[in-house]
């Protein structure tokens, strides 16, 4: 497709800056993501060809029993046709036979590949039986029913899905790329890093990016689940699926569409409903010995009265038999629990909280001990000055000027920190003598300031240059400064605990988390100051990744038959400890590497997201619980009725596809 050139000039990128067409933009690209999440176009929205074939054949099947109906009333009366009663019986058997054709023809094929004891095996001789024993019409109800049943399941599964399926919208179909001297549109999969691209307002970011060029806000809601629009300014991070609310918005790519956000979204997504709960396949298990046990208790029911009963008919307790049958169909379970699981599965997307399979459901709802990273876990992983604290005959003013001085040409983000600090005093930058700067690895900076010697750095480096000074225990990330051989003080320097840090863990003691702990590689002194601020009592400072691993182990071993242990963290570092834990938690801002590793992502990265997420997964299993409680009491009230012969065959086409459709109603919500 020929590339259409745009627009050079950000201002004149919506019609010359027309702002009634921004707001057009913006308003189609959320009337287009309106119309997605109800389902998409009218196409999307109404019925599928093959749904309307099996209406039309369910109406056409309705037809000739009435029409059957019919025929035997008037072979009833007095004088009528002796054929009369066979051309109803073979109107019923063609209506039977298309309403219930691909039942009979599943279970056949079922039966030949070994698959003897399914739902369809138990809906074709059910209603085969009732066919010969001369319930016709009721044989043709209970396959009418049945079908109808399942196109109603499959709508409310339906509903489930384009919940799922509007993730999948997160990906542009084009991008707007400059090449040249002009804007071009082309494939997102085209982008390399490095491009610039233009997002106008309503349009999505097309892959992971920085701004470097306008000021506005980007709608975040689908990526993060966060309502309130993030800032979008330069030097601020731009993921793919992003939203440009207000302004024309240059972004400078950082991954390809392929490694982008998004894309990573999409792929979890989709492979979510992959893994099998435990209840799954309690499920599964419950089915194999189901089934058999009630045809086993179908066939003496049958057979047991008639024999050994004197006066007991055997057409009344095959026709008994039979009902239970009906009644006894497992649909409920193997329809609506894997439904309760997977509508939790996309509920908890659509908040942002993405879980890669219904077994970490399970594991979340069975959270006893939560153990977070510190860095960017718990906190915002950016540092910043917290105090300063000169040395007798030093003001703050000279000791951070000399500690920006020392660090001019260092990049350590404790440098980049300090250089950030006395950018807030609008002062002129200090800087070192030309030539006149070194590193000492795992010391700190060296550099002449105006001829004299200034020191920025460790306790160690103090000591390598033989600066006296006070030794005293450090209460967290401490830089010392010495000028001209004299200490100037230290400066605090800490990265701040996240905002929703503290409430997040008051929530999980809140859902019955016994055990919060922390494992870090900081210090000792960071990070006993960010579990004080949190509210953690529990903490295992200055771990390796092997040291956070066996640690893990450890805590682990303690809690084993009391509960799973999540782990919560982001860096490269926690990828071992991500995959080892029961579930692990990846914040979606964190290294690829840890989410790859972890269970459950969550794109917003806040702390309190961990409390929702075991929020959500107990209420998805209580949903499941719910179902299969109301299920097997139903059925078992149902099959003791239909053994004393309370129960006919209507009443059996209630109690299974009616229990089905309420269970699978109660399943989808776990969407909301």
């Amino acid at each position: 497709m020929e590339a259409k050139p745009v627009p050079t000039d950000t201002r004149d990128a919506c019609d010359d800056g027309d702002s009634a067409c921004c707001s057009a933009c913006a308003a189609h690209e959320k009337a287009r993501a309106d119309a997605f999440k109800t389902g998409g176009n009218d196409e999307q929205r109404g019925l599928s060809r093959a749904t309307k074939r099996q209406l039309a054949t369910l109406a056409a099947a309705a037809v000739l029993a009435t029409g059957g109906y019919a025929v035997q009333a008037a072979g009833r009366q007095v004088g009528a046709a002796a054929w009369l009663p066979l051309a109803a019986m073979l109107v019923f058997a063609a209506a039977y036979l298309l309403a219930g054709w691909d039942v009979l023809w599943s279970a056949a094929k079922n039966i030949v590949r070994g698959k003897v004891f399914d739902e369809l095996f138990l809906m074709a001789i059910a209603s085969l039986g009732a066919f010969l024993i001369g319930a016709m019409e009721e044989a043709i109800g209970v396959m009418v029913f049945y079908k109808i049943g399942e196109l109603l399941q499959e709508g409310a599964a339906d509903k489930s899905r384009r919940s799922i399926r509007a993730l999948l919208a997160l990906r542009p179909d084009k991008a707007r790329v400059r090449r040249g001297e002009e804007w071009v549109d082309c494939q997102p999969e085209d982008i390399v890093p490095g491009d610039l691209l233009l997002v106008r307002p309503g349009e999505r970011v097309p892959v992971d990016g920085t701004v470097v060029e306008g000021r506005g806000s980007f709608d975040t809601s689908s990526m993060t689940g966060e309502s309130t629009p993030r800032p979008a300014a330069a030097g601020e991070g731009a993921l793919s699926g992003f939203i440009a609310l207000d302004a024309a918005i240059t972004i400078q790519a950082e991954r390809p569409a392929s490694e982008s956000s998004a894309a990573r979204i999409v792929e979890l997504v989709e492979n979510a409903s992959k893994a099998k709960a435990k209840t799954e396949l309690f499920i599964t298990r419950f089915a194999k010995w189901y089934t058999p046990a009630v045809v086993v208790g179908a066939l003496l029911v049958a057979l047991v009265p008639p024999l050994f009963v004197e006066g007991q008919s055997f057409s009344t307790w095959a026709y008994r038999a039979l009902v239970m049958l009906v009644i006894s169909c497992p649909c409920a379970f193997v329809i609506s629990v894997p439904l309760g699981y997977f509508a939790g599965l996309g509920g908890a997307a659509k908040r942002g909280i993405l879980i890669k399979g219904a077994s970490v459901l399970d594991a979340l709802a069975d959270a006893k001990t939560v153990v977070f990273d510190k860095t960017g876990t718990l906190t915002d992983g950016s540092f910043s000055v917290r105090e300063l604290m000169p040395a007798d005959g030093f003001n703050e003013e000279e000791l951070l000027g000399g500690a920006v001085a020392a660090g001019t040409h260092s990049n350590h983000p404790l440098a980049l920190a300090i250089r950030k600090a006395w950018e807030g005093t609008g002062k002129p930058h200090p800087v070192c003598d030309d030539g006149a700067y070194s590193e000492i690895a795992g010391h700190g900076t060296v550099a002449m300031v105006g001829g004299s010697e200034v020191l920025a750095g460790g306790d160690r480096l103090l000591h390598l240059k033989g600066v006296p000074h006070d030794c005293r225990p450090a209460t967290g990330t401490e830089i010392h400064v010495a000028i001209a051989g004299r200490y100037a003080g230290r400066i605090g320097v800490g990265d701040a605990l996240k905002a929703d840090g503290r409430s997040a863990l008051a929530g999980l003691r809140s859902l019955g988390i016994r055990r919060v702990a922390m494992l870090t590689g900081d210090s000792g002194a960071s990070a006993n100051r960010v579990a004080a601020e949190a509210g953690i009592t529990e903490v295992h400072h200055g771990l390796l990744p092997e040291g956070k691993l066996d640690r893990l182990e450890a805590i682990l071993g303690e809690e084993r038959g009391r509960g799973s242990v999540i782990f919560v963290g982001d860096g490269v570092n926690d990828a071992p400890v991500l995959a080892r834990a029961d579930a692990g938690i990846a914040m979606g801002g964190g290294s690829d590497a840890a989410v790859e590793s972890a269970d459950v992502v969550l794109m917003s990265g806040e702390p309190s997201r961990v409390v929702e997420a075991i929020e959500r997964a107990k209420r998805t299993r209580r949903i499941v619980a719910q179902n299969i409680v109301f299920a097997l009491g139903i059925k078992l009230a149902f099959l003791g009725l239909g053994a004393v012969g309370l129960a006919a065959m209507w009443e059996a086409v209630i109690a299974d596809v009616g229990v089905a459709l309420i269970a699978v109603l109660n399943s989808t919500r776990a969407l909301r």
